[in-house]
C-alpha cells in the first residue's frame, strides 16, 4: 500500500486528522462532537454571537450553526436570546454549566497543537504559521 499522504493538500487533510484526533478523546469525554466544542468554546470567548458569525468562523452554514446550537441548548450548555432593540437576531451565549463544561478547551487544544507541531523548530512554525495564513486567506467566501 503507498502513503496516502503524497500531495500538499493530502498532507494538510492528515495534519487535521491528527489535530482532531488528538483532542477527541478530551471533547468526547465530556459527550460533545467536535462542532460543539468548537462552538461552545467559541462561545465562551466570544458571549453573543449571532449564528452567522460562528458560520463564517467555521466555513459551514447558519442553517448548520442552528443545528449545533440546538443541541447545545437541549443539554442547558447554550441559550439564544434576542437584545433589546434587535428582535430579529437572537444571540448565543454559553450557560455557567456551558463553561464549566469546556473550561480548559483551549488549553486542551493547544498540548494537542504542541504535540503535532513538536518536529518544528519555532522558525519552521512560524513559516508553516505564515503560509496558512496566506492560503485560508485566499480561500474563496462561503456560498451561503
Amino acid at each position: 500500500m503507498t502513503d496516502p499522504r503524497t500531495s500538499s493538500v493530502d498532507l494538510m487533510r492528515w495534519a487535521a486528522w491528527a489535530a482532531a484526533k488528538a483532542g477527541e478523546d478530551w471533547i468526547r469525554d465530556r459527550e460533545l462532537t467536535q462542532q460543539q466544542a468548537f462552538t461552545l468554546g467559541y462561545l465562551a470567548r466570544f458571549p453573543g454571537a449571532i449564528q452567522r458569525d460562528i458560520a463564517d468562523v467555521t466555513r459551514t452554514t447558519p442553517a448548520n450553526v442552528s443545528l449545533i446550537l440546538q443541541g447545545l441548548e437541549r443539554r442547558g450548555l447554550v441559550e439564544r436570546r434576542t437584545v433589546a432593540g434587535d428582535e430579529r437576531s437572537k444571540r448565543a451565549f454559553a450557560t455557567p454549566e456551558g463553561d464549566e463544561l469546556i473550561a480548559g478547551f483551549d488549553v486542551a487544544m493547544n498540548a494537542a497543537g504542541d504535540s503535532i507541531l513538536a518536529a518544528l523548530d519555532a522558525e519552521e512554525r512560524a513559516s508553516l504559521h505564515a503560509l496558512l495564513l496566506k492560503l485560508s486567506t485566499a480561500l474563496p467566501p462561503l456560498t451561503r
